[in-house]
C-alpha cells in the first residue's frame, strides 16, 4: 500500500484525537485573539479560549456559515495583515457578492500536502502526467489539484476547460495517465473521442480524479468501462481550502478518508444543530485545525453525508465520510414533497437505455407546481416506433414516481440533446414564479 506519510495516515485513532485537540487549543486561541468576529460572538455566548478542554468542547463554539463569509466580504475574518496573504480565491458569486478565502505561504504548502495525500490515495505516483481540465482562475479546483500534484512530482500539463478535441490530442501526444475534470466532462470527452474515433482502450490515462459535483455509481462504472481508466472522487470546498478535504482510496467507492490532522469534523442535525452519534446522516461541520489567513470554527457545509472511524482495508485509521449526494440547499419543495435532486439520479443510473446527462425543469405556469424531468436516450435505444418509445417513457415515469413518491413529466431527449458543460453541470431550472409574478 502507498501512502504519502504513512506516520500520519496510519497513525492510532489515539494519536489522531489528541493531535486534533492540542491543534483545536491553539486554532480557537489564535481566532479570539486576532478576529473581532469571533472575539464578538465568544462573549456572546459567554465562553473563552481557556473552555476548550476535550475535542467535544467545541460544541460550545459558534457555528460560520456562508453568510458570515458575506457579511465580513471581503476580509473581515482574515487573521494576519493582508501583506501576509500571497494568494485569494473566491466562489462564482452567482446568487450576489462571491465566498473569498485567503491563504498565507504556510497555508498553501499545508494544502498541496493534503492534496497530495488524497491523490496519492487514488494511485497516482510522481511518474505519472497530469492532464488539467479544469479552469484555474478563481475556483479553488484548478489551482489546488495541479499544486497537489507538482508537489508529488508529477508532470503537469495545465490545459485548463474547454477545446475538447485539444484535450484528446494532448492525451494522444502527451501520452497523459491522469485526468482531472468534472465526471460530466469526462463523460463528454468520451463521447467526443468515440465519436473522432479515438481508442480509450488504448490509450495511457488510467487515472480519473474527479470532482466538481457528485459522481453516481452509475456514471463512475460508466466512464471506467468506456474510458478504461479508474475512477476516484475528492472532495472539498472553496471555503476550506479547496480540494484536499477528503479523498477516495482504492478499497471503497463509498467512502472518502477525511485529513483529520488538519480538520475536525462533525455531524449535525441541520434542522437543531444538534451533534449526531457517529453513523448517522446529517449536515457535516468543518474547524479548520491549522489554517492562518482565514481561519474558520465549525463551518457549517450543508452537504449531507455519515462519517465512520472503523478501519479501512487500505490501512489507513483516519475516519471515512460518505460521498455526498446532496446538500440541505438543494432540496426541492414540489407540490408540498421534498426532493433532493440525487433522488432522481438514482432512479435513473439503473435504467440501461438511458445516459447519465439529465435535467430537471420546474415551472408553475397551470398555477400548480410541475416538475419536468429530461432524460437523454442512448444511441442504440432509439425507436421510429412512438408506441416503443412511449412505453420507455412511462416506464422511466414510473421508476421516478417509485422514487419520489410524486409523478413527474418525462421528456425523451435524442442522443446529445442535453446540454454538456465544462464546469459543474446544471441539473436543475427552476422557473417558478411566485404569486405575484417575481421569480
Amino acid at each position: 500500500m502507498t501512502y504519502l506519510d504513512a506516520n500520519i495516515e496510519t497513525a492510532p485513532r489515539a494519536h489522531i484525537r489528541g493531535m486534533q485537540l492540542e491543534k483545536l487549543k491553539k486554532q480557537v486561541a489564535w481566532v479570539y485573539a486576532r478576529v473581532p468576529w469571533y472575539q464578538q460572538r465568544f462573549r456572546e455566548i459567554g465562553i473563552r479560549p481557556e473552555d476548550i478542554q476535550s475535542l467535544e468542547d467545541a460544541r460550545l463554539l459558534p457555528f460560520t456559515d456562508k453568510q458570515t463569509l458575506r457579511d465580513t466580504y471581503p476580509f473581515g475574518l482574515c487573521a494576519i495583515p493582508l501583506d501576509e496573504v500571497v494568494r485569494l480565491h473566491a466562489s462564482s458569486g452567482t446568487t450576489g457578492k462571491p465566498i473569498v478565502i485567503g491563504y498565507s505561504q504556510r497555508d498553501l504548502d499545508t494544502w498541496s500536502d493534503c492534496v497530495a495525500r488524497l491523490v496519492t490515495m487514488a494511485g497516482v505516483t510522481r511518474a505519472d502526467r497530469v492532464q488539467m481540465a479544469f479552469g484555474y482562475g478563481m475556483f479553488t479546483g484548478g489551482f489546488g489539484l495541479h499544486y497537489g500534484c507538482e508537489k508529488l512530482g508529477c508532470m503537469m500539463v495545465p490545459a485548463g476547460s474547454g477545446n475538447t478535441e485539444r484535450h484528446l490530442m494532448m492525451i494522444e501526444d502527451y501520452k497523459t495517465t491522469v485526468l482531472i475534470s468534472t465526471p460530466s466532462y469526462a463523460m463528454h470527452m468520451c463521447e467526443v473521442g468515440e465519436a473522432q474515433g479515438f481508442d480509450w482502450k488504448s490509450a495511457s490515462l488510467r487515472v480519473g480524479l474527479f470532482g466538481g459535483e457528485p459522481c453516481t455509481l452509475g456514471m463512475k462504472r460508466e466512464i471506467e468501462g468506456r474510458m478504461h481508466l479508474v475512477c476516484t472522487d475528492n472532495y472539498g470546498l472553496t471555503e476550506v481550502n479547496g480540494p484536499g478535504v477528503a479523498g477516495e482510496c482504492l478499497s471503497s467507492c463509498e467512502y472518502q478518508h477525511i485529513a483529520e490532522d488538519h480538520f475536525l469534523w462533525e455531524v449535525i442535525d441541520p434542522a437543531t444543530g444538534v451533534v449526531l452519534p457517529e453513523g448517522c446522516e446529517g449536515e457535516l461541520v468543518l474547524t479548520l485545525l491549522d489554517k492562518e489567513a482565514f481561519p474558520l470554527l465549525r463551518y457549517r457545509t450543508h452537504d449531507l453525508t455519515r462519517v465512520i472511524t472503523e478501519p479501512c482495508a487500505c490501512g489507513r485509521t483516519h475516519a471515512r465520510m460518505a460521498k455526498v449526494r446532496a446538500r440541505t440547499d438543494d432540496m426541492l419543495i414540489v407540490r408540498g414533497t421534498n426532493i433532493f435532486p440525487s433522488q432522481v439520479e438514482d432512479a435513473l443510473s439503473g435504467i440501461e437505455r438511458l445516459t447519465p446527462h439529465y435535467r430537471i425543469v420546474l415551472d408553475n405556469e397551470s398555477g400548480m407546481d410541475r416538475m419536468t424531468v429530461m432524460v437523454e436516450l442512448r444511441p442504440e435505444a432509439f425507436s421510429d416506433s412512438f408506441e416503443e418509445m412511449d412505453r420507455f417513457r412511462h416506464h422511466v415515469v414510473d421508476r421516478l414516481k417509485q422514487a419520489l413518491l410524486m409523478t413527474p413529466v418525462v421528456k425523451l431527449v435524442e442522443p446529445g440533446g442535453i446540454e454538456r458543460t465544462f464546469g459543474k453541470s446544471r441539473r436543475v431550472e427552476d422557473n417558478r414564479r411566485s404569486p405575484g409574478g417575481a421569480l
